[in-house]
């Protein structure tokens, strides 16, 4: 099992960052890749990034590609995902997801993903 807790969510003006944390615990010994998802109010979740065991793959949805970076550390168990110029339309729950053990690579399926967070709200106003 892997448990994840995300943080870093708020209420922002457009225009601004926000930088998002994932923690992972339990199996952390394990290797998988990892991603972000969102969903807005009334819409389905959808993807957002994703990035492979190594962190040398990563891709993007075309609305977030080169505003979002997503990253991580393994050696703290921590995934990230900075926001720079955020929009209105960036407003969502955001959740990081992990694939099962093994599942190194990169992926924009969520029925990839095993283990998800609870989510934090990111709010942009404008």
């Amino acid at each position: 099992q892997v448990q994840l807790v995300e943080s870093g969510g708020g209420l922002v003006q457009a225009g601004d960052s926000l930088r998002l944390s994932c923690a992972a615990s339990g199996r952390t010994s394990s290797r998988y890749g990892m991603g972000w998802f969102r969903q807005a109010p009334g819409k389905e979740r959808e993807f957002v990034t994703a990035i492979s065991w190594i962190g040398d793959n990563t891709v993007y949805v075309d609305s977030v590609k080169g505003r979002f970076t997503i990253s991580r550390d393994n050696a703290k168990n921590t995934l990230y995902l900075q926001m720079n110029s955020l929009k209105p339309e960036d407003t969502a729950v955001y959740y990081c997801a992990a694939q099962r053990t093994g599942s190194t690579g990169i992926s924009r399926n969520e029925y990839q993903y095993l283990y998800w967070g609870q989510g934090t709200q990111v709010t942009v106003s404008s």
